[in-house]
């Protein structure tokens, strides 16, 4: 049985991208809901929630951004210059908000300086990886003469581009509040529970609006959404999100659960996730350039399929190892530093 390597990188690349989506996501979400936990000992406790994984966490933004480098090379050509901005500040805020996770730890009289590093690098972080998605999902100008990127340097700066933008950080804060629920007790579990309510239905909001919007925005889009089988797609990634949501309030208020409302937010993004990757394909980059268009070598493939085979179950190992060991409520009086 012939085996496309170019379909088998492009869902391994998607893998990536998607674990990153949700177990960084949760974490920038926690950062900025910082800013709606005054007090010293919640922070230390929301921190400490995250304080073994987080960093191990943007493994998979390393290896979605390396993957797509060496199996797509011209998607990555294409797709960099177009987003350098974005890119760039969404670095510079992860670099700043992990220099803020440490050294809060290690002074009283600037804590407060680092915890608002901390909280905008999270917010400015969320905000740059929505940017950049909108920018992608609308087109990039493409010379395919000269395969090359054609556009300007503010091209990504779009009305769509902003709305994802802020969806992308409203969704992060619904995974940090849910994440929270799961992993504390008492007064700041209770907060974090009312507040993954309206987060929750802000990005149900957000999910419709994008959803509306995208398919007008490519003809490529509109046809796969409202043609044919299209439709019935259409018709039940909508149920399916309304179905886990509704699960989620369900689950947050009426039977008051800790570990379902995460995996259900979780649900939630997986289901935005098909449905954006339903829209996509097989574009890597809307829609000028196919996946195939843009495949490196099928021995550069082959030669990269067999590291990535010993290391993505590595990382999955050892990811799935940390989470755990330190599962379970967090003790406010024992901190991780």
């Amino acid at each position: 049985m012939n085996v496309d390597l170019t379909v088998v990188w492009a869902f391994l690349i998607a893998f990536a991208v998607f674990a990153y989506v949700v177990l960084d996501g949760f974490d920038l979400g926690l950062g900025m809901l910082f800013a709606v936990a005054p007090e010293k000992r919640d922070r230390d406790v929301m921190m400490n929630s995250v304080a073994p994984v987080w960093d191990g966490n943007e493994t998979w933004l390393v290896l979605g951004g390396g993957g797509l480098f060496a199996a797509f090379p011209l998607a990555y050509a294409l797709v960099l210059p177009a987003l350098y901005a974005p890119i760039i500040a969404m670095l510079l805020a992860l670099i700043f908000r992990g220099v803020a996770f440490e050294f809060r730890w290690r002074t009283e009289r600037w804590r407060g300086v680092w915890d608002f590093a901390f909280i905008s690098g999270s917010a400015m972080a969320s905000f740059s990886q929505g940017v950049a998605l909108g920018a992608l999902l609308q087109g990039i100008d493409v010379d395919m003469t000269t395969r090359s990127y054609a556009g300007g340097w503010f091209d990504w700066l779009t009305p769509f581009s902003v709305v994802t933008g802020i969806a992308v950080m409203t969704g992060y804060c619904l995974l940090g509040a849910t994440w929270l629920v799961m992993k504390t007790e008492g007064d700041l579990q209770d907060r974090m529970r009312r507040l993954a309510w309206p987060f929750g239905l802000v990005t149900l909001g957000f999910i419709g609006i994008v959803s509306l919007w995208t398919p007008f925005l490519q003809d490529g889009y509109y046809n796969r959404w409202f043609t044919g089988w299209g439709i019935v797609l259409a018709v039940f990634v909508g149920a399916a999100v309304l179905f886990v949501a509704w699960r989620m309030f369900n689950s947050l208020t009426v039977h008051r659960h800790e570990y379902r409302p995460f995996l259900q937010a979780i649900t939630l993004f997986a289901l935005c996730f098909v449905g954006l990757g339903i829209a996509m394909w097989p574009y890597v980059v809307p829609v000028e350039v196919t996946i195939w268009d843009a495949a490196a070598p099928e021995k550069s493939q082959v030669f990269m399929l067999i590291g990535a085979v010993v290391l993505i179950p590595l990382i999955l190992g050892y990811t799935a190892y940390a989470y755990w060991i330190f599962r379970g409520k967090i003790d406010p009086d024992a901190g991780y530093h």
